[in-house]
């Protein structure tokens, strides 16, 4: 029994020397860095930020190339604890750490963020900057950080003195409880949007009865998470945005979209919530905006006259919504020169009745973003109510003139009638994608392609030619089944494309003309 425990003894005090050793031995199994470190990037662009809102969190790997276990003794910012940026080292969050190791032909993570209040400068715009140093003296080695910041105009619900945000009441439910969202009304000073600074609006801001909200060339309206814009009955939404020179930097299109400017936001869809016309909202009007990567993008209820259109659109485009870029409830629509791209459901729904007149617009759904759940276009004169019933209203008009009905799917076009309520639409010189392999709509009278009364100079299945379909980029090209086939002698004339390209004569279908004609 002793042999065995003083056997025991004997191995436990040998594990514990071993352990000792190589505890002590660890600052002498590592060489101190001789400035040789490599690095997964020279330079670390954090994109754009807004003031005060934090960045992404972006990545820098440090690799050790050498056979040697080595310890790198400091890792830090330049501005040390007065940086705007933040890092984090192998797990490790600060601005400064020391003897970092690093082991042979191994690698660390250093993670970086940044937050920025641009009031510390003069500027709107600021590029903030700063390094990160690896080692001491002659040793050192810097990566480094580059952000751009932006000043914005930031609008936002109160806060009230139980602690909750404003909200806004929408109605009723059906146990006559209020339905309310958070957001709050624009006050009379906010009611015109400037292209000096962007915007940046979190909850949702509510243009009042008998106000208008005006949006002048060149703004920027960003949008945070459940975020977006309401005009409330008797209000009026005016964007008067102006053709740009630049496609690409777009100088005087108005553009709403998200609020993370990173570039993996880019093409990110469902970043925002909607813009909302409500019911009784009067005289909207909106010209060259470039609307993306809402939920919704635009959701248009109209009243029961219809005497006006309740909103006009002319050379804009409404692309990237997760679910719906155009939404028309029981409304009156006119648009001209109108793009409606990929969408995770449908790219124009005109739901429950109502007046619309599209003319050169090209409504094309390449939705890369997953499963889509609807085609390009639906039309139906009912609604659902939450408690299951039907409510029907007229379709008293739909007409598309010169329009493109494309997408990725066979059938783009939905046709859904209640008889209980007239269903009148009708196209005209339009390139649709329509490809019924499997017959089922061949007894449907609404898909009777003979009848001249609803379908006229019609192209079906057809290639549209477009430049990057499923980049949401729709201009078509020398192969275009749309070219020089839309019909001249529409009233009102619409004169030029949406750059403006003058179509006067042999007009393309669509809102774009091919330059190679022009």
């Amino acid at each position: 029994m002793n042999h065995w425990y003083t056997k025991l003894i004997a191995i436990v005090l040998g594990l514990a020397l071993v352990i000792t050793w190589s505890s002590c031995r660890k600052d002498f199994d590592y060489s101190p860095s001789s400035g040789n470190l490599e690095f997964s990037k020279d330079t670390v662009f954090l994109d754009t930020i807004f003031t005060n809102i934090g960045s992404s969190t972006y990545t820098l790997k440090v690799y050790n190339r050498s056979s040697d276990d080595i310890l790198v003794p400091f890792i830090g910012l330049e501005s040390g604890q007065n940086s705007s940026y933040r890092l984090n080292v192998d797990g490790m969050a600060g601005k400064e750490f020391t003897n970092i190791p690093l082991l042979a032909k191994d690698s660390l993570f250093v993670f970086i963020e940044t937050t920025f209040d641009v009031a510390q400068t003069f500027e709107n715009e600021f590029l903030y900057t700063d390094d990160i140093i690896f080692g001491n003296g002659s040793n050192a080695q810097e990566i480094p950080l580059v952000t751009l910041v932006k000043d914005a105009v930031f609008l936002y619900p109160r806060e009230l003195s139980d602690g909750t945000k404003e909200t806004l009441v929408l109605g009723l439910d059906e146990e006559g409880n209020e339905i309310s969202i958070e957001g709050f009304l624009l006050e009379p000073d906010e009611l015109q949007f400037t292209n000096e600074k962007p915007y940046v609006i979190y909850g949702y801001a509510a243009v009042p009865d008998g106000n208008t909200l005006s949006i002048e060339a060149g703004a920027r309206i960003h949008f945070h998470k459940n975020s977006g814009l309401i005009v409330s009955s008797g209000a009026s939404l005016l964007v008067n945005g102006l053709l740009s020179e630049d496609q690409e930097l777009l100088e005087n299109e108005v553009i709403f979209e998200g609020d993370r400017l990173e570039s993996s936001y880019a093409n990110e869809p469902g970043q925002w919530g909607t813009i909302w016309l409500r019911e009784g909202s009067i005289n909207n009007s909106i010209s060259y905006l470039t609307l993306k990567n809402a939920t919704v993008g635009l959701r248009v209820e109209g009243d029961d006259l219809l005497t006006t259109p309740t909103l006009t659109l002319t050379n804009s485009q409404i692309y990237n919504s997760l679910d719906t870029n155009l939404w028309a409830i029981k409304a009156s629509v006119v648009a001209e020169n109108m793009v409606l791209g990929g969408a995770g459901n449908i790219s124009f729904h005109a739901n429950s009745g109502g007046k619309y007149r599209f003319a050169h617009c090209t409504l094309a759904n390449y939705w890369n973003n997953g499963f889509r759940s609807g085609v390009t276009l639906a039309l139906d004169n009912f609604i659902q109510s939450t408690t299951g019933e039907t409510i029907t209203r007229d379709l008293e008009n739909a007409d598309f003139i010169n329009c493109i009905i494309d997408g990725t799917q066979s059938i783009e076009l939905s046709l859904q009638q209640d008889t209980n309520a007239a269903f009148n639409f009708s196209f005209r010189n339009c390139l649709l994608r329509f490809n019924d392999s499997n017959n089922q709509f061949t007894d449907n009278p609404l898909f009777n392609f003979e009848d001249t009364g609803l379908y006229e100079n019609i192209i079906f299945n057809s290639e549209p030619d477009f430049t990057k379909p499923f980049e949401n980029q729709f201009q078509i090209g020398a192969n275009s089944a749309a070219l020089d086939a839309a019909d001249s002698n529409i009233v009102p004339p619409i004169l030029s494309d949406i750059l403006g390209v003058n179509r006067t004569l042999n007009p393309d279908i669509g809102a774009y003309e091919n330059l190679a004609d022009n």
